[in-house]
């Protein structure tokens, strides 16, 4: 049963990261309004495909919250009934959480997909949560982490309406960003306390408290990065996708993102030679510098080749691959050995 748990948690892992991949390719396309209300997308389990669906039909049946698009004005049906010959606007009320009544097929089933993942990635959680309660006697840290992380996927549910209904307010997209780290960091330390048992590492005072420094490190960068994101959506929407130049717009929080991409890579670099040095055994430093070597060649890709096609959101992807490793190694590092010998 341990064995399985363990399994369904690396799948819910996965999961969740292919949410955050999606989510950032929803930001890449502009299509974090395709979907504008919440749960449904214009009050449909499967939205649209032609903004015909959207316009008053004669006639007709509708369902209760169904959405059309009224004069740049999203309207939604109070009740079930059947239309008339002209539009009674007594049957709607008006969506009054934004005023954003645009429908473009392609942003709509890019931000459904995104959802559609989002309600998948729950399921396993769901069920290594009830397989937990199995497990209660023999780790009771399970079910009680188990029933947080339901919780926090929750939250990050309502987060999602927020934003939607905030119309991608930015602060909101950064939190949205920074709860779903949250996630990843919850399922990362129940794949930790539940593996079998491995040979310890070797204690470094020193290690240790630089790898915090790492993480703490990635997570600023990764605020930061959304919030250069934030611009960059702002210059598309102004100057049409992609149609300026970053080098001669940025704005001071791209340099300060920038600049700390230097530390990042030396304090990395530290961290990967000390631990070739002193022999510690962390393994999983080579998939760190593999990950900071994706993240320079994307970042540069960006500012100097105007943001080729998925170069931004493997940019964000790598970086939340990267901090997850960080967290991992972190969590290796509470369970070391002295090491014997003097170096």
């Amino acid at each position: 049963m341990k064995r399985r748990y363990r399994k369904t948690v690396k799948i819910a892992l996965v999961l969740v990261y292919l949410v955050i991949c999606a989510g950032a390719i929803v930001r890449m396309t502009g299509s974090g309004m395709g979907c504008p209300d919440w749960p449904k997308c214009f009050g449909y389990y499967i939205p649209p495909t032609d903004v015909s669906d959207l316009q008053f039909k004669p006639n007709h049946e509708y369902k209760k919250g169904i959405v059309i698009i009224v004069d740049e004005a999203l309207q939604v049906a109070k009740s079930k009934f059947v239309s008339g010959e002209q539009l009674d606007l007594s049957n709607w009320e008006p969506y009054t959480a934004h005023d954003y009544a645009i429908f473009n097929p392609l942003h709509t089933w890019v931000e459904y997909i995104n959802r559609l993942i989002g309600a998948l990635s729950g399921i396993p959680i769901l069920i290594f949560t009830i397989m937990s309660i199995w497990l209660w006697k023999d780790r009771k840290r399970f079910l009680i982490l188990s029933i947080i992380t339901v919780l926090a996927m929750a939250f990050q549910a309502w987060l999602g309406k927020t934003v939607v209904d905030s119309n991608l307010a930015p602060y909101k997209i950064t939190i949205h960003m920074v709860m779903a780290l949250v996630i990843v960091g919850i399922l990362l330390y129940l794949i930790f306390i539940s593996r079998p048992v491995e040979r310890l590492k070797i204690k470094d005072v020193l290690f240790r408290n630089i790898l915090i420094f790492a993480v703490l490190l990635t997570l600023v960068q990764i605020i930061l990065g959304t919030q250069v994101r934030q611009f960059v959506d702002v210059q598309n929407k102004l100057f049409g996708y992609l149609n300026w130049d970053i080098t001669t717009t940025a704005p001071l929080n791209f340099y300060v993102h920038r600049s700390l991409s230097i530390l990042v890579v030396l304090v990395n670099g530290f961290l990967f030679f000390r631990n070739k040095k002193l022999g510690l055994g962390y393994q999983k430093l080579n998939f760190v510098m593999l990950c900071l070597g994706i993240e320079i060649a994307t970042g540069i890709a960006m500012y100097y080749f105007n943001f080729p096609f998925t170069s931004q959101p493997l940019h964000l992807a790598i970086a939340t691959i990267l901090i997850g490793i960080q967290f991992y190694i972190l969590l290796e590092s509470t369970q070391t050995r002295e090491l014997k010998a003097t170096n």
